[in-house]
């Protein structure tokens, strides 16, 4: 098994569910000695062979994969020592929004999300009743 980057970290990519591995490129390997940044030929390569993988992989993946990082988003929100409650918001509606919106559709992930989503939904509860953010707990959902 291998792993996709997204902005929340390196995610595992299940190989036998048709994902490949990008080939390896001399524009995504270190430059010996050079310190500096790439160049745009060099950002070009990266851009085409990134397309190339993101083509090869299920779409199911790479959504189930972005969903996992709007979970991961807000737990990072709400476990901050003055959790930021807006953000926390945003992202676990826009979960919700996935989740419910694409129903069936994003395989096993899809599935451990909507298992755990309440989980984090109570802990946004709870810690808006402490008053994360020096707000007052608020009255809005959290689940669409």
């Amino acid at each position: 098994m291998s792993s996709l980057w997204t902005p929340g970290g390196e995610v595992p990519v299940d190989r036998s569910r048709g994902g490949s591995e990008p080939p390896p490129s001399e524009a995504t390997a270190p430059r010996p000695g050079s310190g500096g940044p790439p160049s745009e030929e060099e950002l070009a390569a990266q851009a085409a062979e990134l397309q190339r993988f993101l083509l090869e992989a299920p779409a199911e993946e790479i959504v189930a994969q972005h969903a996992m990082g709007l979970y991961e988003l807000a737990v990072i929100h709400l476990s901050q020592p003055e959790p930021r409650l807006g953000d926390a918001r945003l992202a676990i509606d826009a979960l919700v929004a996935l989740v419910d919106g694409l129903e069936g559709r994003l395989g096993e992930v899809g599935t451990q999300l909507r298992q755990t989503l309440p989980q984090l939904q109570m802990a946004f509860v709870q810690i808006a009743d402490r008053g994360g953010e020096g707000q007052e707990p608020t009255t809005e959902r959290t689940d669409g």
